[in-house]
């Protein structure tokens, strides 16, 4: 079952049921530095509602969330931060206004701006690779060895998917020789716990989580490595989106908030902050507790992309995803319109 959790930035440093306001199961916020905060009095902007993907796309917006809920009203850069589970969630949200800046999943991105006639934009570059090939066993170690194979997976219609069929082809291993079985995460790893030999695709943390709940759970193959051994660029799998309109309407906003999401990466990031960046991820329930995130940060390749690198990094991307399957990015390589800061 899909899991969405709220928080709806409401005057309270927790997220409770106040009038206006909308509500999950609460979390209370731990908040460091806020110096670089905006007050939204001292602006022209109209103040963003902020969409992310749980998981590791939204891993590094944690410290940015929780120094927004830390702050005044009054002085708030945004107007609501919502984390969810579910891609199609926020494209919702973004084609019907009630978002207008998302952590999303690139593939996606690009499906969006296709279907919806750039109705948005890329900002940046987020996340890096993150997927893992598991075993409750011995027997894989490589593409090989999963021909004839059935496995657990996340991500049908995304990244996960056409990541995992260019990399079987890629390695002489027919696609369809591989008995592909697409569920939630949470079905995953049932799936794996309950089984003497499985195996499974994972990001992390989820992928962190299942090896910490079975140790007899093990990492087997290593997409990003894998991807890297290509030599097909960089594997680029969560990015930052905005809606066009807004962009155009705020570009003041835009740029405050990219300031602050670069800083909020970099605290996350940091190793002598790994403890108490772990338990933003937590509170604001990205992931499932902080354990899960404190072994899973150092994994989810968190990165700040933006302009021309984000541009190439992207293009390359893309490429390889057109070629395995155009329909995997909409159907046509997006235009330049469709990279943030590209003229």
């Amino acid at each position: 079952m899909k899991r969405i959790l709220s928080l709806f930035l409401c005057g309270t440093l927790a997220i409770s049921a106040l009038s206006g306001c909308t509500t999950s199961p609460s979390s209370s916020s731990s908040s460091g530095d806020t110096s670089s905060a905006v007050s939204p009095s001292s602006s022209s902007y109209e103040q963003p509602d902020f969409m992310v993907l749980s998981g590791p796309t939204g891993v590094g917006a944690a410290k940015l969330i929780s120094d927004q809920m830390a702050l005044p009203e009054s002085e708030r850069l945004l107007a609501s931060a919502t984390v969810v589970a579910d891609n199609n969630e926020i494209n919702n949200a973004l084609i019907n206004g009630s978002a207008d800046i998302a952590a999303i999943a690139t593939n996606v991105a690009a499906n969006l701006y296709a279907k919806s006639d750039g109705a948005i934009q890329v900002l940046a570059v987020n996340t890096l690779g993150v997927l893992y090939i598991l075993e409750k066993g011995d027997s894989v170690h490589s593409f090989s060895d999963l021909s004839g194979k059935t496995i657990y997976a996340t991500g049908q219609g995304a990244n996960p998917e056409y990541v995992l069929n260019h990399l079987l082809t890629s390695n002489g291993v027919d696609p369809e020789s591989v008995q592909v079985e697409w569920m939630t995460a949470q079905e995953v790893s049932a799936k794996m716990v309950s089984s003497e030999s499985a195996i499974c695709m994972l990001p992390v943390p989820a992928a962190t989580a299942l090896m910490l709940q079975d140790e007899t759970v093990r990492q087997a193959i290593s997409l990003s490595d894998a991807w890297d051994e290509l030599g097909a660029g960089a594997l680029a799998m969560g990015c930052i989106v905005a809606r066009t309109d807004y962009i155009e309407e705020n570009p003041d906003a835009i740029e405050s908030f990219l300031t602050q999401y670069q800083e909020s990466i970099s605290y996350v990031s940091a190793e002598e902050n790994r403890q108490d960046a772990a338990q933003l991820v937590a509170e604001l329930q990205i992931t499932p507790s902080a354990a899960v995130a404190e072994a899973a940060i150092p994994q989810c390749n968190l990165v700040y992309l933006a302009g021309d690198e984000m541009q190439d990094t992207l293009e390359q991307y893309y490429q390889v995803l057109y070629q395995a399957n155009p329909d995997s990015i909409g159907g046509s390589m997006p235009y330049d319109a469709f990279y943030y800061g590209i003229s």
